[in-house]
């Protein structure tokens, strides 16, 4: 049900943006009850290059969308790996050690790792 109702306020908007834009350009005066022939024209054309370019727009916002997510996808991987590597040199070096559990201390040992691509900043650890 969400989503319907998240597209049809996306399309109200646009559609009365449209309207207003093509409105103001197009109509000069509030003389008469109808539009002008010259009016009329001029918001067919306003509305038709309007839908035209929406068009164009989500052609290329559906043709584009796969590329971005999987750049941020490979953004997020390639900083959890940085966080993960970070974490790798901070932990001391034992050799013969086979078990991940073993070198990690007990108090690293349940922590979570932070998301990489979360830009609040919440402060350091020490601050509560």
């Amino acid at each position: 049900m969400e989503p319907e109702i998240r597209n049809l306020r996306d399309f109200l908007l646009v559609y009365n943006k449209m309207t207003e834009t093509c409105f103001n350009k197009c109509v000069a005066n509030l003389n008469y009850r109808s539009i002008t022939l010259t009016e009329e024209n001029c918001i067919n054309n306003c509305a038709g290059k309007l839908i035209h370019t929406n068009h164009r727009l989500m052609s290329s916002y559906v043709r584009l969308m796969p590329t971005i997510v999987q750049r941020r996808i490979s953004d997020y991987e390639a900083k959890a790996a940085e966080v993960v590597q970070k974490s790798n040199v901070n932990l001391p070096a034992s050799e013969g050690q086979s078990n991940i559990a073993e070198i990690v201390p007990g108090d690293l040992e349940n922590s979570v790792i932070p998301d990489p691509l979360n830009q609040t900043n919440t402060g350091s650890p020490d601050q509560s």
